[in-house]
């Protein structure tokens, strides 16, 4: 692989790892605001994203690419004051990761790619199930992970 399109991935990698950071930052506030079934879902949503920032913090790290660090905290895009808004809220969260994990798909390969597209699999069915909760409609798009 030439070095041009290791140093793409590397960035891609370092992108989604940003936006993994966000994501976990999120469930923050989804979770306070769910209860029961959909709050467990929040806690194990979280506990996915930590465990795929984990992970790619150490493949960053151990590939010589740059660790971006995580901010202290992240700006919503609306305010999350109730289940309806939290819900909302995820699927925008698993929109947004998956975005991130598609657009490393083009610059990886192997191990890596086969990574990507398992992020962009479990956030675009994830994004389902919360459309789901939400009554949104459609409940699954054509493209997970490419903006509308």
């Amino acid at each position: 692989m030439s070095g041009r399109i290791i140093s793409e991935s590397a960035e891609a990698l370092a992108s989604a790892l940003t936006a993994e950071y966000a994501a976990i930052w999120a469930y923050g506030p989804v979770g306070v605001r769910l209860s029961g079934a959909e709050r467990k879902a929040a806690v194990e949503a979280e506990a996915s994203h930590r465990a795929r920032r984990d992970a790619l913090v150490v493949q960053l790290s151990t590939g010589g690419g740059s660790v971006p660090p995580d901010r202290a905290g992240y700006a919503l895009p609306f305010p999350v004051i109730d289940r309806a808004s939290a819900l909302r809220l995820a699927v925008q969260v698993e929109e947004r990761t998956a975005a991130f994990w598609r657009a490393a798909l083009p610059v990886s390969s192997g191990a890596e790619r086969e990574r990507a597209l398992a992020a962009l699999v479990e956030y675009a069915v994830r994004a389902t199930r919360w459309r789901r909760s939400a009554e949104i409609t459609p409940l699954t798009v054509p493209f997970p992970g490419r903006p509308g």
